[in-house]
């Protein structure tokens, strides 16, 4: 029990470490604002002075306007010249210079001053630069503009200045065959955020503010339109607040604030999972899959606020609802996805609409996966989010009126939904890591053009039959109770592979391998005991050839579990009567262990009713009621069914269930006369 709950709170303290750390580090700006909206909020005085910040465009206008000239500035990519001399062909003239080495010279001394793109060197403006920065290696130098030569510019001095210096060789010829022209391509690399900051560096003179205001100075007051400059001083007051006064806030108080914040959303988490899937404590590779999941929906959240909360509406959140709906019941998914979401209401001045957008979309595409889930309907269900996604966007804007554009914003809400498809295929790779059973996984599996089924048809044909019928009678059954039907599919169709090892000690593999004047059987001359060992043996030897195929761990409980701890009855009983110790029960004894899931309950019961079955020779309702309630029967008061949740209620349902299946497939069927022959 200890190590039970340790196993569950390790996780849970990690997710809450990594919440915390993810956390805002400074206040946020308690105010949400747009222009051409109305001022919501109480009359804002500012509590402390600040300088109001020009906007870019401003900026760059004034710029544009002052006497400094911007200089270029370009970096020098030395591989560019090394990929160039490496094309020089190898070729030795007659004359006194060497031709090879001539163009490799007059190329070296192109690249000392640098080319540049066809385009030339970027300008300013109305403030053109007559000379460039060139850094080459650490340290940067100033090139005139006029020595900066163009790739075709350095085509023709190449050209010209090696027919100048070895005139017998036809260097345009030699040049194109040997693709060299091509080689010449610009090394100087355009640095935009160099150029600014040298810019900035000379425009000491251009202000960044156009003014301050005092403290006690009211901004904006309340229901007052915000109009182009209440929001420049509302941007100025922000940015000064989470600056330099968001800061001062104790950090100790913060972290608290963050803990407590991040603690609400682990109790939250908790308590939902012992709502909806108590029993995922004890299956760690779902409830680790879950919880990174979440993390991955917070971060986005969370990071993307720190680098540009715009791109918030880029982050496609409802591909966690994906995730989790691939490998959770849906009711799970229902509770679970909203709360990888709540970081969105605390982050984000766009937080509140963007919890709806994706909370309502989310949920729509949980219920919605199962019909648009194939190949290309998943793009349908791209649109349908895309479209609720935009429907709740624009109903908040009309709500709140904003003369902003929002095409921007709908484009990327737009491109959220498409990346939900590119997502998707990542629960594959989920799958693997976490080995999850997905539905897509388990139709994979049921799939009976795998290797090792077409196999088993082939080996033991018998047997094959057998597992497909037993996988038809199990499905009926999980369908009764609530099971998962395709889960017993999947272990219904491997449970009996092992013996393909030895078939014919499987009856209903003799008359199909050996045909109808087959010798007598496998079993006739050996002992009880060794029918009895050759007989349990297909489990040992399932697992074995399981784990060759690298078949999922399901699978092979299914196989470990489809006939328990029971013993071969048969051959007990025949033991007993030739005068065997009734001490030697263990060794009659397949070495599985009980089934624990209600569908390994299900498999054990269909597999024994469809191998009995074959021994009726009355197949009245009665006579079929009558095998399906002994072998349950049975089963239960052998213990078997002890380690199952499966309830007494479920188990009569099953019953049901399987007397139905059974009594259509054993129908009476009417006899057809022969047709009589007329001459």
């Amino acid at each position: 029990m200890k190590s039970r709950t340790v196993r569950i709170v390790i996780p849970l303290v990690l997710f809450f470490a990594s919440l915390l750390l993810m956390m805002p580090r400074s206040e946020r700006f308690g105010y949400e604002y747009r222009q051409g909206s109305a001022w919501k909020y109480e009359t804002l005085v500012s509590q402390f002075s600040f300088p109001i910040l020009k906007t870019p465009d401003q900026i760059l206008e004034e710029s544009q306007n002052s006497s400094v000239k911007v200089v270029p500035y370009y970096r020098q990519d030395e591989s560019v010249l090394a990929n160039a001399l490496a094309a020089v062909p190898v070729l030795s003239s007659d004359g006194p210079e060497d031709f090879s080495a001539v163009t490799a010279e007059i190329i070296s001394r192109i690249y000392g001053t640098g080319v540049v793109g066809e385009d030339g060197v970027r300008q300013s403006p109305g403030a053109e630069s007559d000379i460039i920065y060139v850094q080459r290696g650490k340290r940067a130098s100033m090139v005139p503009v006029t020595e900066v030569l163009k790739p075709s510019q350095a085509r023709e001095m190449l050209l010209a200045k090696a027919s100048e210096r070895v005139p017998g060789v036809n260097a345009d010829s030699i040049y194109r065959a040997c693709g060299l022209y091509n080689a010449l391509l610009p090394d100087l690399v355009f640095d935009s955020e160099m150029t600014r900051l040298v810019a900035s560096d000379k425009s000491v003179s251009i202000s960044p503010t156009l003014g301050y205001v005092p403290a006690g100075q009211p901004i904006v007051s309340e229901g007052e339109i915000v109009t182009a400059e209440i929001e420049q001083l509302l941007d100025s007051y922000r940015h000064e607040f989470e600056t330099n006064f968001g800061t001062d806030q104790s950090a100790l108080v913060r972290w608290i604030g963050n803990a407590g914040i991040s603690l609400a959303m682990v109790v939250l988490l908790l308590l939902a999972l012992l709502a909806s899937y108590p029993s995922i404590f004890d299956k760690m590779n779902e409830y680790l899959y879950l919880l990174l999941i979440l993390l991955l929906m917070s971060a986005g959240a969370l990071v993307t606020d720190r680098m540009n909360e715009d791109f918030l509406f880029l982050i496609p959140f409802t591909l966690g609802a994906l995730f989790l709906q691939a490998n959770f019941h849906k009711k799970v998914a229902f509770c679970i996805y909203p709360i990888g979401l709540l970081p969105l209401l605390f982050v984000s001045g766009n937080g509140t609409v963007l919890f709806v957008m994706n909370f309502v979309a989310g949920e729509v595409s949980i219920q919605l996966f199962k019909t648009f889930s194939r190949r290309w309907k998943q793009f349908i269900l791209a649109f349908i989010t895309a479209s609720i996604l935009i429907a709740v966007f624009l109903s908040f804007r009309l709500v709140h009126l904003t003369s902003e554009s929002i095409w921007r914003s709908m484009l990327m809400i737009f491109i959220a939904s498409m990346l939900t498809v590119a997502g998707y295929p990542l629960t594959f790779l989920f799958e693997r890591l976490f080995n999850l059973l997905s539905d897509a996984r388990l139709e994979e599996l049921c799939s009976t053009s795998n290797k090792i089924l077409l196999e088993l048809e082939q080996k033991a044909p018998g047997t094959f039959q057998h597992s497909l019928q037993v996988m038809n009678m199990a499905d009926t059954a999980a369908r009764s109770i609530g099971a998962n039907p395709l889960l017993v599919r999947a272990g219904a169709l491997y449970h009996d592979i092992g013996k393909m090892r030895n078939p014919l000690c499987f009856i209903e593999n003799e008359s199909m391998l050996l045909g109808a004047n087959a010798p007598e059987g496998y079993h006739s001359g050996l002992s009880p005991l060794q029918s009895s060992h050759d007989i349990t043996r297909h489990v040992s030897d399932g697992l074995e050839l399981a784990d060759h195929y690298r078949l999922p761990g399901f699978i092979k409980d299914f196989i470990a579990s489809h006939h328990g701890t029971t013993i071969t009855s048969y051959f007990f009983n025949k033991h007993l009567k030739e005068g065997g110790d009734p001490g030697d029960e263990d060794q009659f004894r397949y070495q599985g262990f009980r089934p624990r899931t209600r569908e390994q309950v299900i498999l054990m019961v269909a597999d024994s009713i469809e191998a009995a079955s074959r021994t009726l020779k009355n197949y009245s309702s009665q006579s079929l009621s009558s095998l399906v309630e002994r072998i349950v029967d049975s089963k239960l008061e052998e213990g078997q069914f002890d380690d199952s949740p499966i309830t007494l209620r479920e188990i009569t349902l099953m019953k049901e269930s399987l007397k139905s299946y059974l009594g259509q497939m054993f129908h009476e069927r009417i006899a057809y006369p022969k047709k009589s022959s007329t001459k």
